[in-house]
C-alpha cells in the first residue's frame, strides 16, 4: 500500500502530527540511534524530532531534503517562541528542533503545536 504525500503545508504539519502521534517526540537527534549501531528498527518506525517528522511525511524519509519539508519548517520555526535568529534553512531546523528540545516537551504539545500551525496556514492560504 502506498502512503500518499502531503501536497501542501498545511497537509505537511497534519502528516508529521501523526506520525508523532504514533511514534512519538524524540529529543536530541532526528531519531534515537540514528546511525544504527544499536537498533534495527527502521528509522520511520522510530521516535523522532519535529524536524524529521516533517521531513519524513514528505519524502518518507527525515534524511531526505524538499522543498515543501523546508517551507513547512520555515513556517512553524516562524511561528514559535521569538522567532529564529537567521533565516537559513539550517538556523530554521535549529530553531524548531531546540523548541521541540526544550525540557519537559511532550509528543501530545507537539502535536498540539504542529495542527495548529497547520489550522493557521489554511486560514492565511484563504
Amino acid at each position: 500500500m502506498t502512503i500518499p504525500r502531503p501536497t501542501t503545508v498545511p497537509a505537511t504539519f497534519r502528516a508529521a502530527a501523526r506520525i508523532l502521534s504514533v511514534n512519538g517526540l524524540y529529543q536530541g537527534d532526528y531519531v534515537p540511534d540514528a546511525m544504527d549501531r544499536e537498533m534495527c528498527i527502521p528509522h520511520v518506525f522510530r521516535p523522532m524530532s519535529i524536524v524529521a517528522a516533517l521531513k519524513t511525511a514528505v519524502a518518507g524519509d527525515h534524511r531526505t531534503d524538499s522543498l515543501l519539508a523546508d517551507k513547512a519548517i520555515a513556517t512553524l520555526a516562524l511561528r514559535l517562541d521569538d522567532g529564529p535568529q537567521w533565516g537559513d534553512i539550517f538556523s530554521l531546523e535549529a530553531h524548531v528542533d531546540s523548541w521541540g528540545d526544550a525540557e519537559g516537551r511532550t509528543t501530545e504539545s507537539a502535536v498540539a503545536v504542529l495542527y495548529a500551525a497547520a489550522d493557521a496556514s489554511e486560514q492565511v492560504a484563504a
